[in-house]
């Protein structure tokens, strides 16, 4: 689903739309707090890093989660991620597979994340924080979850868009926020930006001093995998929560996007919808695109005739983020 237009309202302020629907507003974040006053939840035996935020839709929650997953396999622990599987037939819990497991039965980010570590997939986050601990996990790295009182966490991020921040400041349905940006900044322990230093800037501008915690901000940059991309004639296609930046990040690498076709967040990638897409490619003599979550949700035989454009993130500081882990990580 699109976000309304009034949630990101490019002059600023409180479009009248949101002003309408701030009562709904003011009940979803009620019932957020509810939720949350109910209990700490389950507490693991080891560390649980929640990795969250507070928009609805793309903020790179899941870069963000392998960063922190190689940062704690690179200090020898055995990280391992927990998700709900959003749109994964999958009750679980369940340890995701990707010889077995499609997108269908577990979600496109679970099956990405499965690359870089075990990764359980529970609609019960505390089942299936058991789990991963019960397989060996040394630190469990919740996916999302900031706004659930499952499971006790022991650290929280907010990661935040830094070209959009927060909108119009507003919660659901009047803006894009799951709970006011105070609330949630009392409970996290870092706050991860991630965009280009002007979209940096202009968060700071527009948000500083409603960012309370301390900031770590970061950039998401392609891996350099050798392909030569400059020049080459391409077809991009994402559905992601905000597809216009992995447009313009093929662009940035010299490649000519002769048509960018935008798709809902997490939407399937039928087989009627790749077929039309191959014939659009063809006709302009362009060469398919898409980003690493999209790739695992294309068909089997779709998947040699399609690029996938990984990116990674990283830190401007890395010392905060190292640092929690270290708190976090026993002797």
């Amino acid at each position: 689903m699109r976000a309304p237009g009034f949630w990101y309202p490019p002059g600023g302020g409180l479009p009248w739309q949101a002003v309408l629907l701030r009562p709904l507003g003011a009940l979803y974040a009620a019932g957020t707090r509810r939720r949350l006053a109910s209990g700490p939840g389950h507490k693991a035996g080891v560390p649980v890093i929640c990795i969250g935020n507070i928009n609805a839709g793309g903020t790179g929650k899941t870069p963000t989660a392998i960063a922190l997953a190689e940062r704690l396999t690179a200090r020898g622990a055995q990280p391992a991620f927990v998700s709900r599987g959003y749109k994964g037939r999958e009750v679980g819990p369940l340890r995701v597979d990707p010889a077995v497991h499609a997108a269908e039965d577990v979600g496109d980010e679970p099956l990405l994340l499965s690359a870089f570590a075990p990764t359980w997939v529970s609609r019960d986050r505390a089942a299936g924080a058991r789990a991963a601990e019960a397989d060996g996990a040394t630190h469990i790295l919740l996916d999302d979850g900031l706004q659930s009182p499952a499971v006790y966490k022991d650290a929280a991020l907010i990661v935040v868009d830094a070209a959009r921040g927060f909108g119009n400041g507003a919660v659901i349905p009047a803006g894009p926020l799951r709970e006011p940006v105070g609330t949630a900044m009392v409970r996290a322990d870092l706050v991860v930006t991630v965009g280009s230093p002007p979209a940096q800037d202009q968060l700071t501008d527009l948000w500083g001093p409603q960012i309370t915690k301390p900031r770590v901000t970061a950039q998401l940059a392609p891996l350099n995998t050798g392909m030569p991309w400059h020049g080459l004639r391409v077809l991009a296609f994402a559905g992601i929560g905000h597809p216009e930046k992995f447009f313009q990040t093929v662009r940035d690498l010299g490649a000519d996007v002769v048509h960018a076709e935008p798709l809902g967040d997490h939407q399937t990638l039928t087989r009627a919808l790749m077929t039309r897409l191959e014939a659009d490619a063809a006709r302009h003599n362009a060469q398919l695109v898409t980003t690493e979550k999209d790739a695992v949700r294309l068909p089997s035989d779709f998947r040699p005739k399609v690029l996938t454009l990984p990116v990674r993130l990283h830190f401007d500081d890395p010392a905060p983020i190292d640092a929690l882990l270290e708190r976090l990580t026993p002797a």
